[in-house]
């Protein structure tokens, strides 16, 4: 497949390569979420619709918020699926869990900029609160059984989790690179998941 890049604004670039890898991804998490909730029954279509809204798109909007801040600095940064992973996750979700490692945005520069950094790394965890919010304030609106109520339960404790999953202070977590940035801005944020998961 021939590559090609597409300007979406001033700054922000995609490409044929990235959709696809997008897609490919999930999709492929969503299956895999969606077996574990729903297993191979006839529950699993509903399943896979509430997977794609909260966990799928919970992966994604926290990687590609990552791209977009990256890109902002006049990096070069797209998402790649980890293929591989993705096939692995899928496999294993049949046995009734998920090792999810859907893909991660791949930035390119020279520059080592701590601040930089820290401020690509903050925007997916922030992107992931922010999306807990929404679902939390639909949540004193929706009070009734059904889809919808299950949609809005699941993004609210997927992306609460996942930020404060990120916020881990060590390796390869966003965590590391915020920390190393702001101390403080690390902690205040990290009470703040905190108080997410296990308060609201």
């Amino acid at each position: 497949m021939e590559y090609q890049q597409y300007n979406l604004t001033g700054f922000l670039t995609t490409s044929n390569k990235e959709i696809i890898d997008i897609s490919k991804a999930w999709l492929a998490i969503s299956i895999a979420f969606g077996l574990v909730l729903g297993g191979i029954t006839i529950t699993f279509f509903r399943s896979f619709i509430i997977s794609m809204i909260t966990v799928g798109l919970g992966f994604l909007l926290h990687e590609l918020s990552h791209k977009v801040v990256a890109q902002y600095y006049h990096y070069k940064a797209e998402f790649r699926s980890f293929d591989k992973m993705l096939f692995l996750a899928v496999i294993i979700s049949f046995f009734g869990f998920v090792l999810a490692a859907p893909g991660a945005v791949i930035i390119q520069t020279h520059e080592n900029n701590i601040k930089k950094s820290g401020h690509i790394s903050m925007a997916g965890p922030l992107m992931n609160i922010i999306l807990a919010s929404i679902f939390f304030v639909l949540s004193l609106f929706i009070h009734h059984g059904g889809i919808i109520k299950d949609i809005i339960s699941y993004g609210f404790l997927i992306n609460s989790w996942l930020a404060l999953f990120n916020m881990i202070p060590f390796s390869l977590f966003d965590g590391a690179k915020i920390f190393k940035w702001n101390k403080i801005i690390w902690g205040l944020f990290t009470v703040m998941c905190v108080m997410f998961v296990f308060i609201l």
